[in-house]
């Protein structure tokens, strides 16, 4: 031990919290493309709804598997409100314009939660 305390346990719970969360919300059109349009409009380019489905599975499971230490969770957290911040970002944008459904502010009040839980985590995970 070099005189650092271990990460906070808030910290290591918000991270797995958030990786659960990407992991389903990225599984769903994975499985079932007939609910997830059902839910959130049909898509014309069901590739990309594919491929945007499985890099945030990528995510979700790269936050679940993350170990228990300062520099893991330093990029734990820098992952997670990226992502949330880029979710949030083309939740809100791309439903203003009319281009998405207004079901994916759903996600963007989600998103918003995860960059606050992140601003305030009291974890030594600061970026």
């Amino acid at each position: 031990m070099n005189g650092h305390r271990p990460p906070s346990s808030d910290t290591v719970a918000l991270v797995r919290a958030q990786g659960a969360y990407n992991l389903v919300t990225g599984v769903w059109p994975l499985v079932s493309m007939r609910s997830f349009e059902a839910v959130l409009g049909p898509k014309r380019d069901r590739w990309l709804v594919r491929t945007v489905g499985g890099l945030l599975v990528v995510v979700g499971l790269t936050q679940l598997s993350t170990p228990r230490d300062d520099a893991a969770l330093r990029q734990a957290r820098r992952l997670g409100m990226g992502a949330a911040a880029t979710f949030l970002a083309v939740d809100v944008v791309y439903v203003a314009a009319g281009r998405l459904r207004w079901t994916y502010l759903l996600d963007a009040a989600a998103e918003a939660g995860w960059l606050i839980a992140w601003r305030r985590s009291r974890g030594r995970a600061a970026p």
